[in-house]
């Protein structure tokens, strides 16, 4: 065994603190979910986050002039489990459309970013990404940096919040068909698993799970929707599988469209306090969901909780009549390029107009 070390009492001086960007392998060819829009100018970036971890974007610049002081400017992230190249780059191209300066980024072990093992997760370190972000946009010359906003987009929509409780940067935040990643994952879907011997079995294999991938040398993954589709797939299921299963949302980067993520990476989704001081958001804050998404109670939860809090006089809820969860991802099955379906790009153009100013 090791001798132990005796722990020094002089300042480690050699300590490097500062930010290091790593060399990603970005692709340059337009290989997004969605048509490119020519309205507006597109280029890739990269950006570290707290960690460490450097993080792949795509930039939406609107092709009028920036106005002065700086364009006003969104960063987007999700679906959990999804990449920048579907429904977050539409959302961001789109609202560069509407005049914002807009980030898209793949979350860290994901898509083109950096991070290894490939394919975990973390409330912690996913907060992060949307606050480095925010780093990222706030240093930009083009960018006014006290009118900078976030859209979060199902897990991400339940993460959007917790990045904005957490960083006062943050002026104005949508989450859209939100989920709530630690209540579901520790409740399960519609708080049904919500008990002590259900989190103790869900406990109990994804510890054994630790083992096993320790004992095999590899992470194990938790497959991604399921395909083929069962004949008896709860409808939301068969959602899924219409959005990234489907050319409509396939992309071969997407963790949900192939083998989804690292089974333990719900150990700490499972056991974290999620969202817990939403209700302090001083920011204007929108909560957008589809009156069919079987998702509702999280995004109706979580507006409540902001509706209670100390500055109420600025949140909304949107519920859009008809819309099932996937239908906020793209517009729906029916919608080109976004245009044309369920999601209200100007109630969310209006609310960060407003917002921001």
């Amino acid at each position: 065994m090791p001798a132990k070390r005796k722990a020094s009492t002089m300042a480690d001086t050699s300590a490097d603190t500062s930010l290091h960007v790593e060399e990603l392998a970005l692709s340059q060819e337009w290989d997004k979910t969605f048509a490119q829009s020519d309205l507006v100018d597109h280029t890739k970036v990269s950006f570290p986050n707290r960690f460490g971890i450097t993080l792949a974007a795509d930039i939406y610049i609107p092709k009028t002039a920036a106005p002065k002081g700086g364009y006003d400017a969104l960063a987007v992230c999700g679906p959990f489990g999804a990449v920048k190249e579907q429904a977050s780059g539409l959302y961001a191209q789109t609202m560069a459309e509407r005049g914002f300066l807009t980030l898209a980024f793949d979350p860290s072990f994901t898509g083109e970013s950096a991070g290894q093992p490939r394919y975990m997760n973390s409330p912690d370190i996913s907060t992060e990404d949307f606050e480095a972000a925010v780093d990222y946009l706030s240093c930009r010359d083009d960018v006014n940096p006290s009118r900078i906003g976030i859209i979060g987009i199902c897990g991400w929509g339940g993460i959007s919040l917790n990045a904005t409780a957490a960083d006062t940067r943050i002026r104005a935040c949508a989450a859209i068909t939100m989920y709530d990643m630690c209540r579901v994952t520790a409740n399960g879907y519609f708080d049904a698993d919500d008990n002590a011997e259900a989190r103790t079995k869900l406990r109990h294999a994804l510890s054994e799970q630790r083992t096993e991938d320790f004992r095999s040398g590899s992470y194990a993954l938790a497959g991604g929707v399921v395909d083929p589709l069962p004949a008896d797939a709860p409808q939301f299921v068969q959602d899924y599988y219409a959005y990234y299963k489907q050319p409509r949302g396939y992309h071969p980067r997407s963790l949900n469209s192939n083998g989804g993520w690292a089974i333990t990476s719900s150990i700490s989704w499972a056991n974290a306090r999620f969202m817990h001081y939403i209700g302090e958001i001083a920011s204007p804050v929108m909560v957008m969901h589809g009156e069919k998404a079987h998702s509702l109670y999280m995004g109706k939860s979580a507006y409540e909780a902001l509706a209670a809090g100390t500055h109420p006089e600025n949140k909304k809820l949107v519920v859009v009549p008809g819309a099932v969860h996937c239908d906020l991802y793209d517009g729906g099955p029916e919608a080109t390029n976004g245009k044309g379906g369920f999601i209200p790009w100007d109630t969310l153009v209006d609310f960060f107009q407003k917002g921001l100013a």
